[in-house]
């Protein structure tokens, strides 16, 4: 096989379709590796300004050296390092330390490698959420329109996914949005719960920085909460290993896997409705549903949420094993784990959310086949408000009751034999036994009167749950998003 071109050299190697093919851009380089080294950068500045402000011998002018080259990144150079050193923060230190040669000689003082690794992946956690938190907002805030515009009208309910009673298109979405605005609550708990791993030291016991600070508890206890500061975080975790503990990592990952879970729950119903042709998600004028059955509409939005959310589902399994063998105060086995299943698990809530805030913004109902299938299940539903009639009629209720089950077998046998529709109605109207309410018939079937309390129940979720959940989200709701490939 031929090298490929230059221009095609990225076809030649295997690409991560999270990245290549979904993701959004502010996500991808949020997991990116300028953000990444840029960060660690910034980390040795901060370290540097605290430890100048509490008297160490660094100078104004290493410190202006330092700011002046924290995107001036020789990723060549860089790599080249690293592939001498076999380690990537002693590799980017001398790369900074050459463009800083006057700085050199007190970048990363008194640090671990984890000062720079742990902190900044705090930051990119911290970041990721600040970037879902508003998208997830902007799905329930789409799914609340569609609720409440769709909150009266009656449709078949299904438990076991047999017929059961009816409830209403919007009642059935605010399942959906209960279930995210939890996800809601919880991410930003996670968010708001994440601290700073801070200046701690190589085993966690600030030892190095106590003997720079000669012995001045107080000061080390200032530089933490200095550099702390600087990155924008309120507090720094106390206690550490030489790492941040890694149960961390496993409370980040649960909330996106429960994201997952929302979010496969509801496409999954949105398959089903539309197999039963009731609601379909958006399907674009030119779009192609099959390659040899060219009628299909395929809900293949739904589909590829489904699947990538299996994907986001199964790695937490990576941070629950992780935790379990950090053994003492770190392991390395940790690294190389992390570098995948963190940023896949943010990438992958990234998409899904944004798939579905298209689905979302162009779900179309069909009212005529939703109500459709409630003739076709209502005249059996709607037995015992017959029976009810016939005994203010003066009938008896046992005989009532008999005569319904003979006449509601019968119109089953026409259904699941023939084929045919269900004809019950047609059969009590043609029974003399029935006529002191035949005339009731057509209010005792009207769909709205077996729907209980759905409407009102969507109104208020809505007004006192859901839409002052997305107060703070208000400013970033935006336009309708477009489908990525």
């Amino acid at each position: 096989m031929a090298n490929p071109g230059a221009e095609e050299d990225h076809l030649a190697r295997y690409r991560s379709p999270l990245v290549s093919r979904y993701a959004s851009a502010e996500m991808a380089f949020n997991f990116s590796e300028r953000k990444k080294f840029g960060t660690w950068r910034r980390l040795w500045l901060y370290l540097a300004q605290a430890e100048k402000s509490l008297g160490l011998a660094i100078t104004d002018e290493q410190i202006k050296e330092m700011e002046a080259n924290l995107d001036n990144i020789d990723f060549k150079m860089a790599a080249e390092e690293e592939k001498k050193l076999r380690h990537d923060v002693m590799a980017h230190v001398h790369t900074f330390a050459h463009c800083c040669p006057k700085a050199a000689a007190i970048i990363h003082l008194g640090a671990t490698s984890c000062y720079v690794g742990d902190n900044t992946d705090l930051i990119v956690l911290r970041d990721g959420f600040d970037l879902l938190l508003p998208k997830l907002a902007r799905v329930i805030s789409r799914l609340a329109d569609f609720a409440e515009k769709y909150a009266d009208l009656p449709t078949l309910g299904f438990t076991h996914y047999q017929p059961a009673q009816l409830t209403t298109v919007g009642k059935r979405c605010c399942l959906w949005i209960q279930d995210l605005c939890m996800d809601l609550q919880n991410v930003e708990r996670a968010r708001d719960d994440l601290r700073f791993r801070g200046v701690k030291g190589t085993t966690g016991t600030q030892a190095s920085f106590l003997q720079l600070f000669e012995g001045d508890h107080s000061k080390v206890e200032e530089l933490d909460r200095l550099v702390t500061a600087k990155a924008g975080f309120k507090r720094a975790y106390m206690v550490t290993g030489q790492t941040y503990s890694r149960k961390v990592d496993i409370e980040v990952l649960s909330v996106l896997a429960s994201l997952g879970a929302s979010i496969h729950k509801i496409c999954t119903d949105i398959r089903l409705l539309a197999n039963l042709k009731e609601i379909e998600e958006p399907f674009e004028k030119d779009q192609i549903g099959s390659s040899a059955m060219p009628y299909k509409r395929n809900p293949m939005r739904s589909e590829r949420c489904c699947s990538l959310a299996r994907h986001l589902m199964t790695l937490v399994l990576d941070p629950l094993q992780t935790a379990s063998v950090q053994w003492f105060e770190r392991t390395l086995d940790d690294s190389a784990n992390r570098r995948v299943c963190l940023a896949e698990a943010f990438l992958t809530a990234d998409i899904i959310l944004s798939t579905l805030q298209n689905i979302s913004e162009g779900l179309v109902v069909y009212p005529k086949v939703i109500e459709r299938r409630i003739r076709q299940e209502l005249p059996f539903m709607a037995t015992e408000n017959i029976i009810m009639a016939m005994v203010k009629a003066g009938g008896n209720r046992q005989d009532c009751h008999e005569k319904i089950r003979v006449l509601s077998q019968q119109a089953a046998a026409v259904v699941k034999q023939e084929g045919g529709d269900n004809d019950f109605i047609a059969r009590v109207r043609a029974d003399p036994y029935f006529s002191p309410i035949h005339k009731q018939l057509e209010s005792l079937l009207d769909p709205s009167s077996f729907t209980g309390r759905a409407p009102q129940q969507v109104a208020q979720f809505l007004k006192e749950e859901v839409r002052p959940a997305l107060i703070p989200y208000q400013s970033k709701m935006g336009g309708k998003i477009e489908l990525a490939l």
